[in-house]
């Protein structure tokens, strides 16, 4: 028995993470592994839909709706009437620059920008609680609060917005503009793994978030540098921890 992709497939063998995965993903992923395999740069026309189905072995509908996956995260840019293009905002993490495409659907790289978030957002932090001025903690405070209102109300697009605005907050906090860019170019490739590989999921680690968020306000404001990088670690360390037990529960049920 073969699969779509044309590749023998042994019945007896336990299913692979792929099977629990939709099929627009996979084929999402393979697009992205097409473009940095064919050397495309930002702005190149891509294959058609037609062309890209014939390619990887699947439908035009398919190829369709992994298209408007890329398209949402900022990968592809579908222009009516023109065709497929590659787009030309990425951000200094998406580009050649930094060595490759980053696979949202890879856990490697996954962990990796986790690592790398850890590094720049404790440093954030830091800084933060030497600079921020009363305005920058009201605006991570709103933050704060917006995205409590969003775990306890179960609006979870009100959770994810407060999340964003706390994070660049502290950042903006830090009076450094390159950890700035630095901590938004991370976030869009988080989204864009919570897009891809997570489905949109929400992870149960909404509550302690809230609480986390909190410890890291209060030591920004109190002035305690330390401490803030430390809830800031330990922050970016549960939330991996939640991610994980997403992917575990998302592939073994």
């Amino acid at each position: 028995m073969t699969n779509d992709r044309g590749e023998e497939i042994d019945q007896d063998a336990a299913p692979a993470a792929d099977a629990y995965r939709p099929g627009y993903e996979l084929v999402a992923e393979r697009i992205l592994l097409l473009i940095a395999e064919a050397g495309f740069r930002p702005g190149d026309r891509m294959p058609t839909e037609n062309e890209l189905a014939a390619r990887l072995g699947t439908s035009r509908s398919m190829v369709r709706e992994a298209v408007k996956i890329l398209s949402a995260i900022g990968r592809v840019r579908a222009q009516k009437g023109r065709g497929l293009y590659v787009a030309d905002d990425e951000g200094m993490l998406g580009s050649s620059r930094w060595g490759g495409f980053f696979l949202p659907t890879d856990l490697d790289h996954v962990y990796m920008l986790f690592e790398f978030r850890r590094i720049q957002e404790t440093a954030a932090s830091r800084l933060a609680a030497i600079h921020a001025t009363p305005a920058e903690l009201r605006a991570i405070e709103a933050a704060v609060e917006m995205c409590r209102q969003g775990q306890v109300t179960g609006e979870a697009a009100l959770f994810d917005r407060g999340d964003e605005e706390f994070h660049l907050a502290v950042a903006a906090a830090s009076h450094n503009q390159f950890l700035v860019a630095a901590v938004r170019e991370a976030r869009l490739l988080q989204r864009q793994s919570n897009i891809i590989g997570m489905h949109g999921a929400v992870g149960g680690h909404a509550a302690e978030a809230v609480e986390e968020h909190a410890a890291i306000l209060k030591a920004v404001r109190d002035g305690d540098a330390e401490s803030a990088a430390q809830a800031t670690a330990t922050h970016l360390d549960n939330t991996l921890d939640d991610y994980r037990h997403q992917i575990q529960r998302r592939v073994f049920g």
